[in-house]
Formats: C-alpha cells, sequence, structure tokens
C-alpha cells in the first residue's frame, strides 16, 4: 500500500499485519483522491480504513484537517481511540472529541489548540458550530461512518447545517455495513463520483454468525430468556426496543441473580461508560441495551446476541448481530419472535438472504484501486 515506514511499527503494535478485505480495497481507493464509499460487514476493520489513509494525508498537507462524524457517542469514543492509537506514528497530528454529555470547557480548551483532527457525533458538533468554537472550514476529508444511520430523518437535519459550514472541495467517505436504497438520494448531496468499494455481500451477517429465533409469546418472553441465558456460556447482548424496557429486563434479570448493566439514551455517558467498561471487563456478564449499542459497540469476545425485541429497522439487526463474531471469532445470535413479529421477521429474513450490493453511488472501483 506504499505507507510511511513510521507507520508500520505502530501497525505491528495494534497487531495489525494482514490487511482485512475491506482495507485492501478501501485504501488504495482512499488514495486516489475521489470520494469513496465502503460497504462491508461489522466487525471488519472499517475503522482503520479510512483512519489511515486520513492520518498519512495530512500529514502531507499541513493546511487541511479531517472531520469523523458518528452517530452515537459509544462509537465517536472507539474511532477516536483507533485515531489515537494509529496517530501515534504522527505525533504533529492532534485530535479532539466532541461528543454530548461531556462537559464542554475542556472540548473548548482542545479546540483552541486547533486539533488537525476532529472526530464527533453531529448535535454537539453543532453546539460548537453555532458558538463558534470550533471550525471546520479547512477540512479536506469528511467521514461519514455508519452513514446509513448518520442520512436517516433522525440526523438528516444536523447533517445539512454542518454540510453549510464545510468547504465544497474536500474528500468524503461513507462507510457502513448497509446501505438502504432509502438514504441514497441524500448521500448524493455529499459524493462526488465516489468509488464503491465492497467487501462480502452487504447488508448480511457475516457467516460465523450462528443465528436461531424462537418463536414465543409475549406471556412466556422472559421465561424463554432466562432459560437460554441458563444453557448459554460466556457474555450476553441483550437487545430491547425502547429505554424503559431496557430497565424493566435489567431488573428482571438481576433479581435472579445474572450481573447486569444497561445502556440508553436516558443515561448519562458517565453512566454509559460505566457500563459498557463492566461488560469489557467481566465483571458483569450481560449488558441489556436499546439500538445505541448496534453500532460501534467494538467489545472483543461478545459470544451472544439475543434480539429481546426485533429492531424496527431490518438493517438494524444486521448492525445487532454483527456484535459478536467479530475479527474471525465465532459467535451467536438469537432472536425472540412474537406472534405480531412475523411480517418483520421476514422482511429481517428477505434483507439478509440474498446477497446485496451498494449498487446506485457511483462508479465501482477499478482494480487499480484496489477492488
Amino acid at each position: 500500500m506504499n505507507l510511511p515506514p513510521r507507520l508500520y511499527s505502530v501497525l505491528e503494535a495494534m497487531n495489525f499485519v494482514t490487511p482485512t478485505p475491506i482495507q485492501s480495497k478501501a485504501i488504495p481507493a482512499a488514495f486516489s483522491g475521489r470520494d469513496l464509499v465502503g460497504c462491508a460487514q461489522t466487525g471488519t476493520g472499517k475503522t482503520a480504513a479510512f483512519c489511515i489513509p486520513i492520518l498519512v494525508r495530512l500529514a502531507e498537507r499541513e493546511d487541511q484537517t479531517a472531520l469523523i462524524l458518528a452517530p452515537t457517542r459509544e462509537l465517536a469514543v472507539q474511532i477516536h481511540k483507533v485515531v489515537e492509537q494509529l496517530g501515534a506514528a504522527f505525533p504533529e497530528l492532534s485530535s479532539v472529541l466532541l461528543i454530548g454529555g461531556a462537559p464542554m470547557p475542556p472540548q473548548v480548551r482542545a479546540l483552541k489548540k486547533n486539533p488537525r483532527i476532529i472526530v464527533a457525533t453531529p448535535g454537539r458538533l453543532l453546539d460548537h458550530l453555532q458558538q463558534g468554537t470550533a471550525s471546520v472550514s479547512a477540512v479536506g476529508f469528511l467521514v461519514l461512518d455508519e452513514a446509513d444511520r448518520m442520512l436517516d430523518m433522525g440526523f438528516a437535519p444536523q447533517l445539512a447545517r454542518i454540510r453549510s459550514y464545510l468547504p465544497a472541495t474536500r474528500q468524503t467517505f461513507f462507510f457502513s455495513a448497509t446501505f438502504p436504497e432509502s438514504i441514497r438520494a441524500t448521500a448524493v448531496q455529499f459524493l462526488k463520483n465516489p468509488l464503491v468499494v465492497t467487501a462480502g455481500p452487504a447488508s448480511r451477517p457475516i457467516a460465523k454468525i450462528r443465528q436461531s429465533v424462537i418463536e414465543t409469546t409475549l406471556e412466556k418472553k422472559n421465561d424463554v430468556l432466562l432459560d437460554e441465558l441458563g444453557t448459554r456460556d460466556g457474555s450476553v447482548l441483550i437487545f430491547t426496543r425502547t429505554r424503559r424496557r431496557t430497565d424493566r429486563i435489567a431488573r428482571y434479570l438481576s433479581r435472579f441473580g445474572h450481573s447486569v448493566a444497561r445502556i440508553h439514551g436516558d443515561r448519562n455517558q458517565s453512566q454509559r461508560d460505566s457500563a459498557i467498561r463492566e461488560f469489557r471487563s467481566g465483571s458483569v456478564r450481560i449488558l441489556v441495551a436499546t439500538d445505541i449499542a448496534a453500532r460501534g459497540l467494538d467489545i472483543p469476545k461478545i459470544a451472544h446476541v439475543i434480539n429481546y425485541d426485533l429492531p424496527q429497522l431490518p438493517e438494524d439487526y444486521v448492525h445487532r448481530i454483527g456484535r459478536t463474531a467479530r475479527a474471525g471469532a465465532d459467535g451467536a445470535s438469537l432472536s425472540l419472535v412474537l406472534p405480531e413479529d412475523r411480517t418483520q421477521w421476514r422482511r429481517i429474513a428477505s434483507l439478509c438472504a440474498p446477497p446485496a450490493s451498494p449498487a446506485g453511488f457511483g462508479q465501482k472501483a477499478s482494480a487499480r484501486a484496489g477492488s
């Protein structure tokens, strides 16, 4: 890939020896200078696929900065960690993390040092832009990670305002595991004749996840959950549909002697960080969460993902169960399906079964670009 020699020792320290398929395709394509759409299954190294070329290019172009946007605080934190790890090879490139739920003054102080890389959630970045404490006028590289979620109806207005602050000339990267048709009209507002690189079938879980489903009833659902937890070894991530249900299921499992943490949008950042830290360390076996944990929760060796409730969007099923079987490991998922869920389950099965590709974004990357 013709990377700078000073990057090699850092990659080795991070145990990056052989590039993953998406890295092999996306990194050379990114160096072409073209806008890029990268689509690959979860847990396949997409973060490094955009961080590496951005760091290399920023080291060559002292007048440019990079902006990386993520839909959740947890994902932004993890991206910033990768930026810092890879950035050890480029000490001249400083970075800042801008997320909600964290105090503003430390962020303002960090921004005054003119960091070359900003990793942010859209809402907090807008706060700084509107207050004049952040500037993106020199952004030469824009990344939307989990771009499908970033471009849905929840974030589209914020992104439109952020785009008004950005220079028209820049290189833009979109990365995600899924690219539904519904977001493509919005995507073209950011992209100019992008290269499209894919690694593995888009919108499909990786093959190492053993997927299963149990049809049950509302009255028996909690009993089924307890039975399944009793027959499974290892850590378990349980997804629920609402914040209230997350709290209720966590309390219910605790009463039966399970060690449980929980995260959802009503918990402050300190509580969310503490829950993830306990789950990551193994001090609690079970994490109950809403879909804020479906993207960006990169915890090694999550053995099982259980969909207590099916997701409202079929694409979110792919992201949810992608929290297991990461980085080549094995994993298992289970979905509890009520009679009224059958139509949604068929939609999920239809999405995951056929091969798919993010066609419609632009030209495929040429063999020279690494596809």
